[in-house]
């Protein structure tokens, strides 16, 4: 079984945060300012976290000030979730700064070192460019009791199990993984009579839970659909190189019937080339789920998407700092970006 690569600087985070932009873009009630300031909201509806914002101004000398540090605001899905997060929280009563690393793991260091320092922070919410970078900031902000969440588990940052102050959010690969297998297999079992040639579209190599998908992937299609056959992998990247990759195996496999994607790039890619090439695809599903992909599940184009639910996560995640406020020396939960599939079998 060969594999089709192509190289890519962006990390799983960006392409994740891809498919969140628009659910985030729903909670947004303003854009942010250039410089990297908060922004105001008119209007975005509170929550169940409204109790615990009221019970920390009552409880906490911290001020409600949350600093929100993602990977670039060069990303428009980056600026999408500065936006969301804004936009929640000044609607929970909270000032919202958004700083710029510009992917630059130092330059991010030193942001959240100096607001840390500068006792404005009130809580953090930091996606970080260089986990490996971040644990001494992390110690500062264990020290002054600022209570910190952060992407990644506690290993990613040198730590042994959870930590007092601070809450890692993660995405469970695995969990993904087997949905999209299973999701595939089922379509197989109903389109197809239990026999499916497969195409898989694989993260590109080092990329974030590649491995946990593509193992979790394989052992539920079996699982569900044993008579299908995987024949080939490619690197599911960017939707152009996708659509020259798929359709050129595609003239060396014109049986393949059934497309998987461990994204959304490569699985509308793939469309792109199976419509090029006047072939039928009865089975295309992915792990992404956004707009577009949705709009070709609900007409029936793609069997399926295990789609990520950032803006459940936005909101889990800033609940979260708001109650770890309450007490910052207790251990931050194990957060995980809940999941949902979507299907056009229903």
């Amino acid at each position: 079984m060969s594999t089709v690569r192509h190289s890519h600087p962006l990390s799983r985070a960006a392409l994740g945060a891809g498919a969140a932009t628009m659910l985030l873009l729903v909670s947004a009630c303003s854009s942010s300012e250039g410089d990297g300031a908060s922004s105001s909201s008119d209007g975005a509806e509170p929550s169940s976290s409204s109790s615990a914002m009221a019970a920390g101004e009552e409880t906490t000398d911290l001020p409600q000030t949350l600093v929100f540090s993602p990977l670039s605001l060069e990303i428009p899905a980056m600026q999408g979730l500065a936006d969301g997060v804004t936009g929640y929280g000044e609607g929970q009563g909270w000032e919202v700064i958004v700083q710029d690393p510009t992917f630059d793991p130092s330059t991010q260091v030193q942001q959240v070192t100096e607001v840390l320092e500068s006792g404005r922070a009130g809580a953090m919410w930091i996606i970080a460019i260089a986990p490996e970078s971040m644990t001494e900031a992390l110690a500062t902000a264990q020290e002054k009791g600022v209570p910190i969440l952060i992407n990644g588990v506690p290993e990613d940052y040198g730590f042994d199990g959870a930590q007092a102050g601070i809450t890692f959010d993660t995405i469970d690969y695995a969990a993904a993984g087997s949905a999209l297998g299973e999701q595939t297999g089922m379509c197989i079992n109903d389109m197809l009579g239990g026999e499916g040639t497969v195409l898989y579209g694989e993260s590109a190599a080092g990329t974030a839970g590649k491995e946990e998908i593509d193992a979790a992937f394989l052992e539920a299609l079996t699982a569900t659909a044993p008579n299908a056959t995987v024949v080939q992998n490619w690197e599911a990247v960017e939707r152009a190189a996708s659509q020259t990759d798929v359709g050129t195996i595609l003239q060396g496999n014109p049986d393949i019937d059934v497309v998987a994607s461990s994204n959304d790039e490569g699985i509308l890619g793939a469309i792109g080339a199976f419509k090029a090439a006047g072939t039928e695809l009865p089975c295309a599903v992915d792990f992404g789920g956004n707009d577009e992909v949705l709009g070709l599940v609900d007409d029936g184009t793609m069997y399926a998407t295990v789609a990520l639910q950032f803006e459940q996560d936005m909101v889990q995640s800033f609940d979260t700092l708001a109650q770890m406020q309450l007490d910052p020396t207790a251990e931050g939960p194990l957060l995980t970006v809940p999941i949902a599939v979507t299907s056009s079998a229903g």
